[in-house]
């Protein structure tokens, strides 16, 4: 704990070095882990990260939360991951260390029902998470930080810009909180009206299926390019959901600037924003990919698939575009070519059932069915689509959450009947 501990200050103090004669505090400001903060990575959705991915893997540990888990493993930059639990008894949320044979580190027990809900991890292993009616932070220790009350489940939080972040709530409430004090600052933001702040669990049984009690089933999309947040609504007597456009510039409210109904039958699974944040990709119910404008929400084009995608695309910065998992998915990369999208290659003979995780240029991760029962994790070159490599998950049962990759190159994936999987480089 103490070196870990040392680490960190360490990183701090070189970052408050390189900072050189700049006013005051800024380095101390929560910004996201330079790993795999929280579910589908950063803030955009986008299950990218630039750390250049391992072609080879070694099994370092398994390990089962002795429950259920709904939401991908976060990892921070001091080798801690997070994760978000459902259990019948004890410890819900945990933090262990990913790369020490997933020691624990410290558990606490959260009010269940939120776990759709991904811990969120900042540069200095504090966690942010929420429960039903609440949102909490951690230190690298389990004493709370702070909490404060909100209405609804918090969807994954996201930091917007140092210091400041975002919650937005199963019932629809937007707020933004200093990351420090836990302080709101500003007015939250209401996008459904007449909310019962009392009743915090209302709907949450229909957010797993996105059905319509459930009025925001998935976490938002920032883009801190072009400051647009992004998410799926579904409003009260509506017969789909839209997709709903934010506007955010640090230091002012959040308010909705645009309301979309292009995407047929209305969008499933959290909104992706591209690298420079003048696109959102996202899954519609229709099986159909769609790229919208994120100045105004008008479709910039779409392409039918040949199965219903249940997790988001995952975004490469150079347009690169691997569709969603599912049952009956298909392995497909598209080409973003700006008024279109293009074909790059497609696998039907593979199943993915979690969202790809993209890492560099050329490799990716995806857990994928093997045999009749299994599951294993597959290593694929984006550019040809080919298997580069494949991991069974010893006794994996469940369905799988998705894969996080580290700064270090490790990779932890988990299934939905709590089993979690550390792998080191073997390269």
């Amino acid at each position: 704990m103490i070196r870990r501990l040392m680490a960190l200050a360490l990183t701090a103090l070189t970052t408050a070095v390189l900072a050189g004669c700049g006013d005051g505090d800024s380095w101390v400001e929560a910004r996201p882990a330079d790993s795999w903060p929280a579910q589908y990575g950063d803030a955009a959705n986008s299950s990218y990260t630039p750390t250049a991915g391992s072609e080879a893997l070694a099994l370092d540990w398994s390990r089962s939360v002795k429950g259920e888990l709904a939401a991908q493993v976060a990892l921070g930059v001091g080798g801690y991951l997070a994760v978000n639990a459902q259990t019948p008894a004890g410890c819900s949320l945990m933090v262990w260390e990913y790369d020490n044979s997933a020691r624990q580190r410290w558990c606490t027990r959260l009010v269940q029902g939120g776990g759709l809900t991904s811990p969120l991890m900042d540069g200095f292993d504090n966690v942010y998470i929420g429960q039903p009616g609440a949102v909490l932070s951690y230190p690298p220790t389990q004493w709370i930080r702070w909490r404060q009350p909100v209405i609804g489940m918090p969807t994954t939080p996201r930091i917007l810009a140092p210091g400041e972040l975002l919650v937005v709530t199963h019932l629809g409430q937007v707020l933004l909180f200093d990351a420090h004090r836990g302080t709101v600052t500003g007015t939250p933001l209401d996008l459904v009206a007449g909310l019962d702040p009392t009743d915090s669990e209302r709907g949450l049984a229909d957010c797993a299926r996105s059905r319509p009690g459930c009025p925001v089933a998935a976490a938002p999309a920032f883009s801190p390019a072009t400051g647009t947040v992004v998410l799926g609504l579904w409003e009260p007597g509506a017969e789909a959901p839209v997709v709903v456009g934010l506007r955010y510039q640090q230091g002012q409210q959040l308010r909705r600037e645009w309301t979309s109904t292009a995407v047929d039958a209305g969008p499933l699974a959290s909104p992706v924003l591209s690298a420079d944040g003048t696109t959102v990709y996202v899954h519609g119910r229709d099986r159909t990919l769609w790229a919208l404008d994120a100045a105004d929400g008008q479709p910039k084009w779409s392409m039918p698939l040949d199965y219903q995608p249940q997790t988001p695309p995952a975004v490469s910065p150079d347009g690169l575009i691997i569709t969603g998992g599912g049952p009956g998915a298909q392995l497909v990369a598209v080409r973003d070519h700006g008024d279109r999208g293009e074909p790059v290659w497609s696998r039907d003979d593979v199943e993915p059932l979690s969202t790809t995780s993209l890492t560099g240029a050329e490799v990716g991760y995806t857990v994928a069915r093997h045999g009749n029962h299994g599951l294993a994790l597959l290593v694929i070159d984006t550019a040809e689509g080919r298997t580069v490599n494949s991991y069974p998950l010893p006794e994996a049962t469940g369905w799988p959450v998705g894969v996080s990759v580290a700064h270090d190159r490790r990779v932890v994936t988990a299934t939905s009947d709590g089993q979690v999987y550390g792998f080191a480089p073997a390269d």
